[in-house]
């Protein structure tokens, strides 16, 4: 009598579809933190911005803190594609006209105006609350700081170390929201009196 045969291999639609369904769970938790901060991500938060059963986002993590970190991953490694888009065009000879002070403070700036610098930075400042969150963030620094050194080489201000100059765009972006002044004016003042110290040397 034959016996019926199961094929081992995965069903690469079903496959595909729960890898596109865990992306957007994790995209939505990504984009709560960046626009309400780590607080607002709940189970039912993220799957009502997902478009998902709530079950989902039990079955694809093990809890809060797991899908906050994945969430954490995405947004340093969106920081990290921002700077190196900004490194790209400078390689191609786009932004030379611009002064160095002004492509850099928009490297490192999320894009946006002064209130999606202001919850960009008030979640930022809290990430530390979350051991998860602030994980994810430190292990993917270093793809940050890459790309912008690779900005800070092709503008020929190889010197200066990405980590001081990211350290100066935040600082002046905590010290502007803080005391009601423009973020990027301060930002681009302070890096471009560190630029005109480096050129110096």
């Amino acid at each position: 009598m034959p016996t019926e045969t199961v094929d081992p291999r995965p069903a690469p639609r079903r496959q595909a579809r729960g890898v596109a369904r865990r992306d957007a769970i994790v995209r939505a938790a990504a984009d709560l933190i960046l626009q309400e901060g780590p607080a607002s991500v709940t189970h039912r938060a993220v799957a009502s911005r997902a478009d998902v059963p709530l079950a989902a986002t039990t079955y694809y993590f093990t809890g809060l803190d797991d899908l906050i970190g994945a969430a954490g991953e995405v947004v340093v490694a969106g920081w990290a594609a921002h700077a190196r888009g900004a490194a790209e065009r400078a390689a191609r000879g786009g932004d030379r006209a611009r002064e160095d002070a002004h492509v850099l403070v928009d490297a490192v700036l999320p894009p946006g105006g002064e209130s999606e610098l202001r919850g960009f930075y008030e979640h930022l400042v809290g990430a530390g609350r979350y051991p998860a969150l602030a994980r994810a963030y430190g292990e993917g620094r270093q793809g940050l700081d890459d790309a912008v050194g690779q900005l800070l080489a092709v503008r020929g201000l190889a010197s200066v170390p990405p980590a001081l100059l990211i350290a100066v765009v935040d600082g002046a972006a905590v010290s502007a929201l803080s005391e009601g002044r423009d973020v990027r004016a301060l930002a681009v003042q302070l890096v471009g009196e560190l630029v005109g110290r480096s050129r110096a040397i």
